[in-house]
C-alpha cells in the first residue's frame, strides 16, 4: 500500500507528463478496440450476407464438387434436409442445383447460370430477395416461373411475364431445352450475379438435367449464436451413413470472402502495432525521464540504507498505475465509440459506392461496429501488461544508481 501511495504521488509531480502519456495509452486502446469492433461488424454483416446468397454456414457437397463444379457431380439428399432442421441452432436448409447454360430471347441470347431452389425459404433467406414483392417470387412446383438478374433482363430486352428459353446440358450429355416465364426481376449488386443468375424451382432445374430428385449442395443456415461445433459433430453423424458426401464451413466453400477478410485483418494488425509501438515508446520515456530528475533523490533513499530493488518495485508500481488508469480510461472511450457506431454506424456512401465488391460480397457503405468482448479486454490487459514491460528499463537503470554518484547530480 505504501508502494502505491509513493508511486502515485510520483506520478503527479509532473502532471503534465502524465497526462500526455495517460492520453497517449487511452487513446490508442481506444482506437484499437473501436477499430477492431468496426472491423468486427462488418466482418459478420458481410459473411451473413454471404453466406445467406451463397454456401450458407455450413455445406453439403458430394466428394469432388467444390474444387470442379462438374453438374454431374450431384447427390439425393433423401430425408438429410428434414433430418438437420430438426437440430438446435439450425434455421434454414436450402437445397440448391447449379447448372450452366445459355439463355435466349427473341432479341439475344447470354450464358447464365441457372439455379435451382426452394422458392419459399429462398424468399425467405436470401438477402438479394429482400426487395423483391411477394408477388414476383417464383412459386413452387414443377412450374415453368423464373427469376432473372437486373442486367440479364435488359440484356436479353425480356419483359414481365415474357417467355425465354433456357438450354443446357442433361446428364447423360445430351442438350435439353425448356421455355421459361419471367416471374419477377432482382438486384444483388454484382454485375456477374446480375447479368447470368436465373432463380427456378428447384424441381424444375432438376427435371431438366434428367435427375429429378438430385442437387449440387445443401446450405445450412445457423441462428446466432448458434454452437457451430457441436452442429459439424451432429451433421457428421447424420452423414455417416452417406459416405460419398462431405460437410464443409463456409470459409472452405466461400474461399474468397475467407481469404479477403484475413488479408484485411492482417494489414489491421499492422496498424495496431504500430499503436502498440508508440504506446511503449511513451510510457518508456515517461518514466526514463523520471528517473533522469529523480536521481539525487534515489542517492538520498540509497544512503540511508534502502535496497535497490526497492527503487526498482517503485518505477513499476508507477508503470502498473500507468497502465492500468489507461486501460480503464482506454476501454470507456472504447465502449462508447462502439455503441455509437454499432447505433449510427459510419456513413461512407459519399465515398464508396454502393455496388462495392469484396470478396464476392457486396459491401454496404454504411459501416456498423459490434461488441467483440473478449477481445477488447485481452486488448487493455495487453496493453497494461505492455506498460509495465515497458518500465523494465528505467527500473533497471534507477536499479544500478550507486549513492555516490547520484548526490554529484546535485
Amino acid at each position: 500500500m505504501d508502494d502505491l501511495r509513493l508511486a502515485w504521488k510520483n506520478l503527479w509531480r509532473n502532471r503534465r507528463r502524465t497526462l500526455i502519456t495517460l492520453a497517449a495509452i487511452a487513446v490508442s486502446i481506444t482506437l484499437m478496440q473501436a477499430a477492431h469492433n468496426l472491423s468486427f461488424g462488418v466482418y459478420a454483416s458481410m459473411i451473413d450476407r454471404g453466406v445467406r446468397a451463397g454456401s450458407g454456414h455450413l455445406s453439403i457437397y458430394r466428394q469432388g464438387y467444390l474444387q470442379d463444379r462438374d453438374p454431374k457431380l450431384g447427390f439425393n439428399p433423401q430425408n438429410l434436409a428434414a433430418e438437420i432442421s430438426r437440430l438446435a441452432g439450425v434455421e434454414s436448409v436450402l437445397p440448391r442445383l447449379y447448372l450452366p447454360g445459355l439463355a435466349q430471347s427473341s432479341r439475344d441470347s447470354r450464358g447464365i447460370l441457372l439455379t435451382g431452389t426452394a422458392p419459399v425459404e429462398e424468399y425467405r433467406i436470401n438477402p438479394f430477395l429482400r426487395k423483391l414483392p411477394a408477388t414476383q417470387m417464383i412459386r413452387e412446383g414443377n412450374l415453368r416461373d423464373a427469376l432473372v438478374g437486373q442486367r440479364l433482363f435488359e440484356e436479353l430486352k425480356l419483359s414481365f411475364g415474357g417467355k425465354f428459353v433456357v438450354t443446357l446440358q442433361g446428364q447423360e450429355g445430351e442438350l435439353a431445352s425448356e421455355l421459361l416465364r419471367v416471374r419477377g426481376i432482382f438486384t444483388s449488386g454484382i454485375k456477374d450475379i446480375d447479368r447470368s443468375l436465373v432463380l427456378v424451382d428447384q424441381h424444375r432445374a432438376a427435371t431438366m438435367r434428367g435427375r429429378p430428385q438430385q442437387i449440387h449442395e445443401l446450405a445450412i443456415i445457423l441462428k446466432p449464436q448458434a454452437d457451430e461445433r457441436w452442429l459439424l459433430d451432429q451433421i457428421g453423424r447424420l452423414l455417416k451413413n452417406h459416405p460419398q458426401l462431405i460437410l464443409v464451413g463456409w470459409q472452405e466453400a466461400m474461399a474468397n470472402l475467407a481469404d479477403a477478410i484475413r488479408l484485411d485483418y492482417a494489414a489491421q494488425k499492422f496498424i495496431f502495432l504500430i499503436i502498440i509501438l508508440i504506446v511503449t515508446i511513451g510510457v518508456i520515456n515517461t518514466l526514463l525521464m523520471s528517473v533522469m530528475e529523480r536521481i539525487p533523490e534515489f542517492g538520498v533513499i540509497l544512503a540511508l540504507g534502502a535496497p535497490s530493488w526497492r527503487l526498482q518495485r517503485m518505477l513499476l508500481t508507477e508503470a502498473l498505475l500507468l497502465g492500468v488508469i489507461g486501460m480503464l480510461l482506454g476501454s470507456f472511450g472504447g465502449s462508447l465509440a462502439t455503441w455509437y457506431l454499432r447505433i449510427e454506424g459510419l456513413d461512407l456512401r459519399y465515398f464508396v459506392s454502393s455496388s462495392l465488391e469484396f470478396g464476392g460480397v457486396v459491401f454496404d457503405p454504411i459501416m456498423r461496429a459490434d461488441w467483440d468482448l473478449r477481445w477488447m479486454l485481452k486488448m487493455a490487459f495487453y496493453v497494461c501488461g505492455l506498460a509495465l514491460l515497458a518500465a523494465w528499463y528505467p527500473a533497471r537503470k534507477a536499479g544500478k544508481i550507486s549513492p555516490a554518484g547520484a548526490m554529484r547530480h546535485y
